[in-house]
């Protein structure tokens, strides 16, 4: 695979002349750069009327290899031609270099010019590209790749200083300014020879882009150059090879995509996520331009106006920027009503809305880069979860969740500076675990969380924002603009008329199981659990009638009994002779709940065993059942007319190991994060809750 470089435009702002004053003391041996061993003239020719000068060398480079690589190899030096055409009447000074050591097996190609800056021409500017083809080098091709790009790109950032360092000594030895070139009067015999010299086709080798030169590897001569300063200012730093992922990416859009060419700092973010291995980060940014495309992202911001339910109830928006001048988003969580937003504007607005504020928030980085004169590309979000129960774990809610994350990650990446979280409760963890399978890493190792009042002290918020920005609600004596969000009433929910709405409804019901309970016939689902500390979760809906649930735990597996078509999930326990606290026990409940609740829980198991989940008809106290129905109360239920409550639920598994190893990679991202793990892991320990939505 042939490996590329091209370097962005340095710019030296000293006349041309000076510089190539400069350059030519680079010769012949170089202390600077310690690989260059030296070199020789092998010709050198003028014009008759001095102003084309050609100069081909022998240059010596050391090769700085392990030493088993230079035994085999049998070398302790490599030779490189050079061949340098310098124009003084046109001011440019065009340079082609490539290998003569192992030709055959290795091919170098680079190109090299200094011109005049084309806004200033007592400014210079400095442009490089080169080629690495190994096609065969004893079987370490891939390592000597390493070794020389490596190698390469470090004598690049050296070349730069180098020429500083010659310009600074001829400055300090009183040279400051040389003439520009005149012609001279040229006799009449020379013409010829002149002629023949100057004739385009024996300097057009010289040329980049030429016949003989690597033409792909070299930016086209327009006024979409980068030059390193540039880079500096509003991108940040870069290594050399990190530059010419960029420019060549760059140019590659300019070349072949049809349609608006995303901003520098867009690209640079396709880049770093993907390590700046330029296929991939190419294959990514095409997708994601495709997708904005389709969508009409880049129109968002001029053509979204959220919901006024939305403005209401979304516990989001942006305020100032953190110690490191990144914009700062706060969102509260903990008091936004996810699964009545969803009900309410449905999945697509909230995506939408999402959208709009990664575009405000890309808008307010280059706003930001501006104004700190320092390059800002990501922001901070400050997500606040106080209040965060377990109405936030509703399953449709959590697959939504899910899709914008990825619909984020893959269109917005390395857009996120940092995460603080704050105020996170026990249930965090069983949230964390859902979703970070679907973070991608780099993003991860950007959260920071906190338990309790730990974000109050040393270490806290004040390590990332100023005090004068922290808001109000948590401790500060920032007033937050930002909405309080709250239960969005169910009067506001779309109606199962709308479109959009109903295929929302037929998702969800493809999550949820339905099920009807009749009096003394309780539907239950049996859940077997091989491994302590798992945890259960479940979520339900009452659609119609009052239900009371319980969890209970038994060591004996229950036998199935009659079954109603299309009810039942699990098995009934039959045996009226079980006592409870002796052949089972019950864990959690009983809860009652009322028509038209929503109801989310968890439990962290103490045992192995089955686990019934199970919901009956809720009765007066006077005839609330003390034990489980027998076959013949099920019987009787399912063959005697009488009131029936439905509900819709969902339930599910986390694995002991998937459970623990969330609160690890979250103790890995921050040590604050103590006080949840200790809540939350103690040995023996089970942890339950559950929260009731009215």
């Amino acid at each position: 695979m042939v490996q590329k470089y091209q370097s962005p435009v340095c710019v030296y702002k000293y006349p041309f002349e000076l510089v190539m004053a400069a350059y030519e003391k680079r010769f012949p041996t170089c202390p600077q750069i310690p690989v260059f061993l030296g070199s020789e003239v092998l010709r050198e020719s003028r014009s008759a009327d001095g102003a084309v000068h050609l100069v081909e060398r022998s240059c010596r480079l050391r090769v700085e290899a392990p030493r088993l690589l230079r035994k085999i190899a049998g070398v302790e030096h490599v030779v490189f031609v050079q061949r340098n055409v310098l124009n003084w009447k046109e001011r440019t000074l065009l340079i082609e270099a490539h290998n003569e050591t192992f030709a055959s097996r290795v091919v170098v190609k680079e190109n090299c010019s200094y011109t005049v800056h084309p806004e200033n021409e007592d400014w210079t500017c400095f442009e490089q590209s080169a080629s690495l083809d190994i096609r065969s080098f004893f079987g370490f091709e891939s390592a000597l790749e390493k070794i020389a790009m490596k190698q390469y790109t470090a004598n690049v950032k050296r070349g730069k200083e180098v020429i500083e360092h010659y310009l600074n000594e001829l400055i300090s030895q009183g040279t400051s300014h040389i003439p520009r070139w005149t012609p001279a009067p040229v006799p009449e015999e020379d013409t010829h020879s002149q002629a023949g010299l100057r004739d385009p086709g024996s300097l057009e080798v010289c040329r980049p882009g030429s016949a003989q030169g690597p033409a792909p590897e070299m930016v086209s001569i327009d006024g979409d150059k980068l030059d390193v300063d540039y880079i500096e200012r509003c991108l940040g730093h870069l290594t050399p090879m990190q530059e010419s992922c960029l420019i060549q990416l760059r140019h590659w859009l300019q070349e072949t995509h049809k349609g608006k060419i995303p901003k520098d700092e867009h690209i640079l973010r396709f880049l770093r996520a993907r390590d700046f291995h330029l296929d991939r980060a190419r294959e990514m940014l095409c997708q994601s331009l495709s997708w904005r495309k389709q969508h009409q992202v880049d129109l968002l911001l001029q053509t979204w106006r959220p919901p006024a339910l939305l403005e209401e109830f979304y516990a989001g928006g942006w305020h100032y920027q953190d110690v490191d001048g990144r914009p700062l988003y706060i969102l509260r969580l903990g008091h936004m009503d996810t699964k009545g937003l969803m009900k309410a504007v449905g999945e697509e607005v909230l995506l939408q809305h999402v959208l709009c504020v990664n575009e405000e928030g890309q808008k307010r980085c280059e706003g930001n880069t501006k104004q700190f004169g320092r390059p800002i590309s990501s922001w901070t979000c400050l997500v606040d979860l106080e209040g965060l129960s377990l109405r936030h774990l509703w399953r449709p809610g959590i697959k939504a969740l899910l899709r914008m994350i990825e619909v984020v990650e893959d269109n917005y990446p390395e857009t996120l500076g940092r995460l603080l979280i704050v105020r996170a409760p026990r249930i965090f963890p069983v949230l964390w675990t859902l979703i970070s399978p679907f973070i991608n890493e780099n993003t991860r190792q950007k959260f920071l969380t906190y338990s309790g009042s730990n974000y109050q002290g040393p270490g806290g918020l004040v390590d990332y924002l100023d005090k004068e920005v922290i808001p109000d609600f948590l401790g500060g004596e920032c007033l937050c603009n930002v909405p309080e969000g709250g239960l969005v009433p169910k009067s506001l929910y779309l109606t199962e008329e709308d479109q959009e709405h109903k295929d929302q409804l037929q998702q969800w019901r493809e999550t949820y199981q339905s099920a009807s309970v009749l009096r003394g016939a309780p539907h239950e689902v049996a859940v077997e659990i091989l491994e302590r500390e798992s945890v259960i979760t479940w979520d339900f809906d009452i659609l119609q009638g009052d239900v009371m649930f319980t969890l209970y735990h038994t060591k004996q597996a229950p036998k199935l009994g009659p079954r109603e078509p299309g009810a039942r999930a699990g098995g009934q326990l039959t045996d009226k002779g079980w006592a409870l606290g002796a052949d089972y026990s019950r864990v959690e409940g009983p809860l009652i709940c009322r028509e038209g609740e929503s109801v989310q829980g968890s439990h962290v198991t103490q045992w192995p065993g089955i686990y019934l989940l199970q919901w009956q008809m809720h009765s007066t106290p006077g005839h609330m059942a003390c034990n489980l129905p027998g076959v013949e109360d099920v019987l009787m239920a399912l063959h005697s007319p009488g009131p029936r409550c439905k509900l819709l639920y969902y339930y599910e598994v986390l694995a002991s190991e998937d459970f623990r190893g969330s609160m690890s990679s979250l103790e890995s991202c921050t040590s604050r994060f103590s006080q949840l793990s200790a809540t939350t892991s103690s040995s023996g320990q089970s942890h339950s809750s559950s929260l009731v939505s009215r």
